[in-house]
């Protein structure tokens, strides 16, 4: 047995299981990496929620491997463009920008869609982009985009995506183990971006369209990727904002952030510190986020 243990996502990595991928490798001696890290999730039952392969995972966790000399990859056959690094800039999705002064009442039906994957992404995208303060990103892993529009224009957008693995107030308000956090952190969802376009001004449309995400997104999210989520956060930068929009739609303020970042290693902040809120979506969260997979 290696005196430090080897491990990958939180997945132990034994000796049984390192001459287990050996002899896989070497009886599949035409297939590619990729090849091998499909035929390795099968055989590990290594799947996702909604039932694909966790391929990449995976593969990352063989080249480690390889580069570590527990095992010897095949030679690489080729090498995939990244399309993200080679990627145009998109032209920007113009819209009509004319002032909507209106009360909540009086604006009308608000149709709320789940954009992602649908013919109005580029304008979701656009929009961030042009009028957010932080712009648009494109978003890596889960995550679901929201378009609100009334009177047949867009009125507001709201990002949603995976949490962070680490947020010790947010994990100090749940109160669960940290294997309880790495099995159920993806039945959390993260507000990366919420955009009210600047030329609308509706009292109470924030707070309004935020409850009706808040009612619409484990139903969307099972839907897209297989598994509800329970519980949703975010963070509100007090230099800028109030979050006023969040506390009126009963957001609960759970405490700050470090302002270190997810990959920090100085252990000193490097950025603004932010008040993070979260909102239950089941009564008895909780106990949900706690139990652990038998």
């Amino acid at each position: 047995m290696h005196e430090r243990g080897l491990s990958h996502r939180h997945r132990v990595i034994t000796d049984d299981d390192l001459i287990f991928i050996r002899h896989l490798i070497v009886e599949n001696p035409s297939c590619s990496r990729r090849e091998l890290s499909k035929k390795l999730c099968e055989a590990w039952n290594w799947m996702q929620a909604n039932g694909a392969l966790r391929d990449m995972v995976c593969r990352s966790m063989m080249l480690k491997l390889h580069r570590e000399g527990h095992i010897e990859l095949p030679p690489v056959r080729f090498v995939p463009c990244n399309p993200l690094a080679q990627r145009r800039a998109r032209a920007l999705v113009q819209v009509s920008d004319e002032p909507l002064h209106s009360s909540l009442a009086e604006l009308g039906a608000i149709e709320l869609r789940q954009v992602r994957r649908s013919g109005d992404e580029a304008l979701f995208n656009s929009l961030l982009q042009q009028h957010h303060y932080l712009g648009y990103s494109q978003p890596v892993g889960e995550h679901l985009k929201y378009l609100m529009t009334a009177r047949g224009q867009p009125i507001a957008c709201a990002a949603w995506s995976s949490a962070p693995r680490h947020l010790g107030s947010r994990d100090r308000y749940i109160g669960w183990s940290s294997s309880a956090r790495r099995a159920n952190i993806r039945l959390l969802a993260y507000n990366t971006r919420f955009l009210i376009l600047p030329w609308v001004t509706v009292p109470h449309l924030a707070s309004h369209v935020l409850g009706r995400m808040a009612r619409a997104l484990s139903a969307d999210w099972q839907r897209l990727y297989g598994h509800p989520v329970y519980f949703l956060e975010t963070f509100v930068d007090p230099q800028r904002f109030a979050g006023t929009c969040y506390r009126a739609a009963n957001w609960i303020y759970m405490g700050l952030t470090t302002g270190r970042g997810k990959d920090d290693k100085t252990y000193r902040p490097n950025r603004s510190i932010k008040h993070v809120l979260g909102y239950p979506l089941v009564k008895d969260f909780r106990q949900r986020l706690s139990r652990l997979p038998s």
